[in-house]
């Protein structure tokens, strides 16, 4: 049967278990994978763990095949198992075969192209590191890797966590493509808070020596703090729900609710239905770079109101509707929303979301739909190419053929305001010009016409003199021939015409008029 277990696998980077990994791996199974990263590339492997009941390797054994040689069998204690593969190829085949047993984890390896040659596996943890400030890769694959983390991104994380998990749940790397990750250490705190972010759940720590903080680009502040609260007329919906309680109390579940900072009531839909949408209005274009969302609240004890799955929408001025698509696929990403009413998840948008208008629109919910949230994210600025910074590195020419041209235009650099000042500038200095230069030559031809009548009235009056005379002494050069012949009948008077003949004489346009 199939043996293998989690596996992920991207152009540069992936992840490969056996199955039930950490657990016990199956009796008789094979696992093979045929991995490879671009071409010209070298592929490097990382084993993080394997163990595998057999002492000789003759019925349970993990192999690696490259073009040019074969790496094991790898198996119990035969032969020491290198942390580290460099082979010749871009490519090689994982062969794992179990017999008959009674424990072993079985195996869990991580691999990339040479380009990333400070590759890590999913497994390193904080502690495994000593330097203050260093740098590592994250492979694709290992947010669902099993292994504890505690903390969250603005505090830092317990040493004892994972990496690259805790990257996932930071939102600096997406899981599906892994990514360069940047680290510093600081001295540890008492508590570290436990929070649902990107699909991963963080535990809750205590007191640890040492703690590990990602460094970021600076794009995550809250977008409702920096601006100020925004208006009502700036959060809309589709419906909101006038509850009337027991007492004939009335209350409002309306959208300017929904802020995450303002206490009390949050913003509830009068329908259930998948059609329901909360829509945000920014003002200007943003980049949206995360979104936390909660539900009806852990002190309205009547109502346990969150939503569970949502996806999101946005728009431009003038523009369509776009629903946010996955990095890796042309569907419609679903985030994970909340499973209670009272915790804060957090889901980061890798790549950010660069749009003015933005709609939450939720797919599942618990009772009834209602949220509070906030939007995360930052100014544009010129030549801020939403991929600069490595939690955003642009997928290569054959991943960019499977995203829509919708996710595309998403992280598009836009303008900044000193470029849209120099085009309202442009905009009312042509006009100008060109006005100028119409007045100018509508005055060189009144000018020009004016001169022209004079001219014409000078030489009337001439003409006028000398006709007696000259005129008469002007032989005609043609001479009055037959006039031309008119045939015009009728069948009866009052019938109108049927038929006319006109016969014209070649030299009548030539005529001299009749003195």
């Amino acid at each position: 049967g199939d043996g293998c277990g989690h596996v992920v696998m991207y152009q540069d980077s992936g992840t490969l278990a056996s199955r039930n990994y950490p657990g016990t791996y199956p009796n008789y199974t094979v696992c093979e994978k045929k991995i490879q990263v671009p071409q010209g590339k070298r592929l490097i492997l990382k084993i993080g763990d394997l163990d595998i009941e057999s002492q000789k390797c003759e019925s349970s054994y993990l192999t690696i095949l490259s073009s040019s040689m074969l790496h094991g069998p790898y198996c119990g204690n035969v032969m020491p198992v290198p942390k580290e593969i460099i082979l010749d190829s871009n490519e090689a085949t994982i062969h794992f075969e179990s017999g008959s047993h009674v424990s072993g984890r079985g195996f869990l390896l991580s691999y990339a192209s040479s380009d990333h040659p400070d590759l890590i596996t999913c497994l390193e943890r904080g502690n495994h590191h000593t330097k203050a400030e260093y740098s590592r890769y994250c492979p694709a694959g290992c947010r669902d890797v099993a292994g504890d983390i505690s903390g969250n991104i603005i505090e830092g994380y317990r040493d004892t966590s994972l990496l690259c998990k805790s990257a996932v749940h930071a939102g600096v790397v997406a899981d599906e493509l892994g990514g360069q990750i940047s680290v510093t250490q600081h001295k540890g705190i008492s508590r570290y808070e436990g929070v649902v972010a990107n699909g991963v759940a963080s535990q809750e720590g205590s007191l640890s020596d040492k703690r590990f903080i990602f460094t970021s680009n600076g794009c995550n502040k809250s977008l409702s703090l920096e601006e100020g609260f925004l208006s009502k007329s700036q959060i809309t919906a589709s419906s909101y729900w006038e509850e009337t309680n027991e007492f004939g109390q009335q209350f409002l579940w309306s959208p300017d609710k929904a802020w995450l900072q303002v206490p009390g009531l949050a913003w509830a839909s009068n329908h259930s239905s998948s059609r329901e949408w909360l829509e945000i209005d920014l003002g200007e274009k943003k980049r949206i770079t995360g979104i936390r969302i909660t539900g009806s609240g852990s002190t309205m004890l009547n109502f346990d109101f969150y939503v569970k799955t949502f996806i999101m929408n946005y728009r431009n001025n003038n523009s369509k509707w776009r629903p946010y698509k996955g990095i890796l696929s042309n569907e419609e990403k679903v985030f994970q929303g909340n499973s209670n009413a009272g915790d804060i998840v957090r889901n980061n948008f890798i790549p950010p979301i660069v749009a003015r208008y933005v709609r939450v629109i939720p797919q599942s919910w618990n009772q009834r739909i209602a949220l509070k949230l906030e939007l995360i994210g930052c100014r544009v600025v010129q030549g801020n190419s939403s991929f600069t910074h490595s939690m955003w590195q642009r997928p290569s020419q054959s991943t960019e053929a499977s995203l829509g041209k919708e996710d595309q235009t998403v992280t598009e650099p836009i303008p900044s305001e000193e470029s849209n000042l120099g085009l309202t500038l442009t905009a009312i200095i042509v006009p100008v010009l060109i006005l100028v230069c119409l007045f100018l030559f509508c005055g060189i031809c009144i000018y020009a016409a004016l001169r022209k009548r004079e001219t014409k009235g000078l030489s009337y009056g001439l003409s006028n003199a000398q006709k007696s005379g000259c005129w008469k002494q002007i032989k005609q050069p043609f001479t009055r021939h037959q006039s031309t012949e008119f045939t015009i009948s009728y069948n009866n008077e009052k019938e109108t015409p049927q038929k006319l003949d006109l016969i014209m004489s070649d030299m009548a346009e030539y005529q001299q008029p009749l003195m």
